[in-house]
């Protein structure tokens, strides 16, 4: 089952500022609600994992995330990520590509995500699917502007 997700969303914070939160895997993961950074294997590759509820069903996967381009002077990144459940009953793939602009003293984030998910989760359709993952990003998005403000944030699974 793949699926497209766009979102944007405005942040009272420099483009600078927020390239800077955006880019550092170890600041990002803690507002990705249920993720988890395990290692990292070297300037580009993090290892860690990530626990979904969609539907009456709870999936924890493995996986590797890899910034595949960081160009702070055009503020544009492109992410892959890969994971595998860790019950072995299927897998998930994401494509990221984030484009920074600055707005009105404030950045606009704009992302898109191709996701491509196989085995259990992949049965309950696409709808399913993005509901959930729009439910995710906002909570990201909720926990990330917090973040940048200083307070604190929550990275509970609620979705």
């Amino acid at each position: 089952m793949t699926t497209t997700i766009t979102k944007s969303f405005h942040v009272d914070h420099s483009v600078d500022e927020t390239w800077a939160n955006l880019t550092d895997p170890y600041k990002v993961v803690v507002c990705v609600p249920g993720a988890s950074l395990t290692s990292q294997v070297d300037e580009n590759n993090y290892k860690g994992e990530v626990e979904l509820k969609v539907g009456p069903v709870k999936s924890k996967y493995d996986g590797l995330v890899t910034f595949l381009e960081r160009d702070a002077a055009a503020k544009k990144m492109v992410l892959k990520g890969m994971g595998t459940d860790v019950k072995g009953k299927g897998g998930a793939e994401m494509n990221m590509t984030g484009q920074l602009t600055e707005k009105d003293g404030g950045t606009d984030v704009n992302v898109t995500m191709d996701i491509n998910i196989t085995g259990m989760l992949a049965q309950f359709g696409s709808r399913l699917i993005n509901d959930v993952s729009n439910q995710v990003i906002d909570q990201f998005v909720n926990n990330f502007k917090n973040q940048l403000a200083g307070q604190e944030v929550n990275s509970t699974l609620s979705a």
